[in-house]
């Protein structure tokens, strides 16, 4: 599902919201969601799962083209875990 296909979901189902309403809705969504990683914060939505930074440590890669060693600099990388009632909604059917 794309951004888009969510954002004409969520305007059918709210009969008093146009698409372009409902879109900013969305990117307000999105945009807090961001802003708050950016903070270092994290982000939980009941139900559904938690947003989280996550840090990985400086290492030595390798060019594959080269060859060349690369030193690789430290960094947080967003990461998401996912709820217990969607893991189970998607489990359901094995």
């Amino acid at each position: 599902m794309t951004k888009s296909v969510l954002i004409e979901k969520i305007a059918e189902k709210l009969d008093g919201l146009s698409r372009k309403q409902t879109e900013v809705i969305v990117e307000t969504i999105f945009d807090s969601i961001k802003d708050s990683l950016a903070q270092g914060g994290k982000v939980e939505i009941r139900g559904f799962g938690n947003f989280r930074l996550r840090s990985r440590n400086a290492r030595k890669a390798r060019n594959p083209k080269t060859g060349a060693a690369v030193d690789v600099p430290p960094k947080k990388v967003p990461y998401f875990k996912v709820g217990k009632e969607l893991r189970e909604m998607v489990n359901q059917n094995f």
